[in-house]
């Protein structure tokens, strides 16, 4: 796999080594959102989380990725998080940030990549079925979330969508062993 054609693409070499060091298993997960330009007066960047829920489980499993504005002033960006209130609920509270690895600045409009390929926190999952969940939310604006599932560890390639109505577009989670 070529990890040089998009710069956030990379491959997961995740769940430990083998004796001559080589992972146990490799997978890629990508996640593409989209963004989209809204048409209001005073337009502001959304807030956006990315996180792992075993469904039907409280809790997030996994904290993956949490865009917000880090150059207001103090600080001052932390105080809108609590909007994007499944994620608050679900371990985003719990979270110091700025976070290694899970924290960044807000996105303008248009299509996202995330890599969760080598993400620390899918290491550690556990086998299973899980849901990758994405909020996002706005200053002076609305809130949406969206759900794709994931089968961990990855075992064959999938592809997931799901389209978003308001503060989401387009959403597609492709895997591959």
């Amino acid at each position: 796999m070529n990890t040089t054609s998009h710069p956030l693409r990379l491959a997961l070499g995740a769940l430990g080594s083998m004796a001559l060091g080589s992972p146990a298993w490799a997978a890629s997960v990508q996640l593409q959102l989209e963004l989209p330009r809204l048409n209001v007066a005073e337009y502001h960047r959304p807030y956006v989380a990315v996180w792992l829920e075993k469904p039907g489980e409280p809790g997030a499993m996994a904290q993956l990725a949490v865009w917000y504005d880090l150059k207001k002033a103090n600080n001052g960006g932390t105080k809108w998080l609590r909007d994007m209130r499944q994620w608050w609920r679900q371990g985003g509270r719990n979270l110091t940030v700025p976070a290694d690895g899970v924290t960044g600045a807000t996105r303008a409009p248009g299509e996202q990549s995330l890599n969760l390929g080598q993400h620390a926190a899918l290491a550690r999952l556990p086998a299973g079925q899980y849901e990758v969940v994405v909020e996002a939310s706005r200053e002076g604006g609305g809130r949406e979330v969206l759900r794709l599932p994931l089968s961990w560890p990855v075992k064959s390639a999938q592809t997931s969508q799901v389209q978003g109505e308001h503060e989401l577009g387009a959403l597609r989670l492709a895997t591959q062993p």
